[in-house]
C-alpha cells in the first residue's frame, strides 16, 4: 500500500497545534506567503497563541530557516516555498483530458542505501505515482506536470498502456474507498467543529489528506468521490479566515 494513503478507513490525522504549526499553516495558505506583523498577531490570537509565545516562535523559525523577516512582517523561506507549491497543487491540481496513457517510472539506480531508497520513494509518492511492484511506479497520464529532471539519474520514464483494465489497476494501486471514507469523515468533523483552533487543526488535516489524493481521471474513481468537495471546503475556509482577520485589523 502506498505510504501516502491512510491505512485505516475514516481515520482522522488530527495533530495538536503548536505556535509554529499555527504560523506555518497560515503562511502556507497565504498568497503571497507573507503576512504583516499586525495581521499575524491578530490571526494567532484566535488560536490561543499569546504575544510572547508568538514572538518566541517567530525568532526560532527565523533562526531555523523557516521564515524570513521582511520590512513589515514575515515571509516563508525559499526552502518552504516548495512545500507551499505541493500544497497548492494538492488543493488545485492541474489536470488534462486523459487518453488512456499511463506514466511509468522504473528505478534503475543500484547500490543505494536505505535512506536514499526511502527518500526516492517519498519523492515518487509526492508526484502521485504508485508502486506496482518493487522499482516500478505508475499512474494515469492526466496531470499537467513533468517529473523533475534530476530523477533521470535514478529512473527511466516511459508511456505505457497496461493490458489489464485501468479501473481494476487503479483499485490495486490506491485504496480509494479508504481515502473517500476519510475525506467524508473530515467533512463531517469540519461541519461540527466551531472552535477556531479546532477548525484550523481539522483543515490542516484536510491539506495532508489532499496531498494523498491520487487525482485520478473521473472514470477511474468510485461514485461520489469527495475530492472536489474537500477542496472547496478548504478554499472557502482559507478565504474567509484571511478576509475576517483583515476586517478586524482595519477596525482596530
Amino acid at each position: 500500500m502506498p505510504m501516502n494513503v491512510p491505512a485505516r478507513s475514516g481515520a482522522l490525522d488530527l495533530r495538536p497545534l503548536s505556535a509554529r504549526s499555527v504560523v506555518l499553516s497560515l503562511l502556507l495558505g497565504a498568497h503571497p506567503p507573507e503576512l504583516p506583523v499586525r495581521e499575524l498577531v491578530r490571526l494567532v490570537e484566535g488560536f490561543d497563541v499569546g504575544g510572547s509565545t508568538l514572538r518566541a516562535a517567530l525568532s526560532r523559525m527565523v533562526a531555523a530557516g523557516d521564515l524570513r523577516r521582511t520590512d513589515g512582517g514575515y515571509r516563508l523561506s525559499d526552502r518552504l516555498l516548495d512545500r507551499q507549491r505541493r500544497q497548492d497543487d494538492a488543493v488545485h491540481p492541474r489536470t488534462r483530458a486523459w487518453d488512456g496513457d499511463w506514466e511509468m517510472a522504473v528505478i534503475t539506480a543500484a547500490g543505494r542505501g536505505p535512506a536514499e531508497r526511502a527518500d526516492l520513494r517519498a519523492r515518487l509518492t509526492a508526484l502521485r505515482l504508485a508502486e506496482l511492484r518493487e522499482g516500478v511506479w505508475l499512474r494515469p497520464a492526466n496531470l499537467t506536470r513533468a517529473l523533475p529532471g534530476e530523477l533521470d539519474q535514478v529512473v527511466q520514464r516511459y508511456t505505457a498502456r497496461p493490458g489489464r483494465p485501468s479501473g481494476e489497476l487503479a483499485e490495486t494501486l490506491w485504496p480509494l474507498e479508504n481515502w473517500s471514507a476519510t475525506a467524508r469523515a473530515l467533512l463531517a468533523h469540519i461541519a461540527g467543529e466551531t472552535r477556531p483552533a479546532g477548525r484550523l487543526t481539522a483543515f490542516a488535516a484536510v491539506v495532508r489528506h489532499l496531498l494523498a489524493d491520487p487525482v485520478l481521471p473521473p472514470g477511474l474513481l468510485p461514485a461520489d468521490w469527495p475530492g472536489a468537495e474537500l477542496r472547496a471546503a478548504y478554499t472557502g475556509y482559507q478565504r474567509d479566515l484571511i478576509a475576517e482577520t483583515r476586517a478586524r485589523v482595519r477596525g482596530t
